[in-house]
């Protein structure tokens, strides 16, 4: 059986393969009222970059885990693609949008733990 921590690691390399930059990982474990464990978030420069990014976490982590996510949600539109792993939810924005929902903020009483981007 695959860990939540190994289903985090695969989420943060797809997104690191399709150049995904301002990962942010919230822990909610210790928040009562989280709907979830645990948000990922990124971004994209582009509504088609979100989408690849998408479509790497999900391969990745099924080929590597075969864990597939309950929900996907926004790959259409591509300013905000939503990926719901249970435990952890991944959240892929455009930067503008991102700024606008502020996930970061919204649940500042987490732990916030900023990765660096690799390039």
């Amino acid at each position: 059986m695959t860990s939540t921590q190994d289903i985090k690691e695969l989420i943060i390399e797809g997104i690191r393969d399709r150049k995904g930059k301002g990962i942010t990982v919230v822990d909610m474990t210790d928040i009562d009222t989280a709907a979830t464990g645990c948000f990922i978030i990124a971004e994209g420069t582009s509504t088609t970059q979100t989408a690849a990014i998408a479509e790497s976490v999900e391969e990745l982590v099924r080929k590597s885990s075969g864990v597939k996510p309950y929900n996907v949600d926004g790959e259409n539109a591509g300013d905000w693609v939503i990926m719901d792993y249970g435990d952890v939810w991944v959240h892929i924005f455009l930067p503008t949008v991102r700024t606008r929902y502020n996930l970061e903020e919204l649940w500042s009483d987490a732990k916030i733990t900023n990765l660096p981007d690799l390039d």
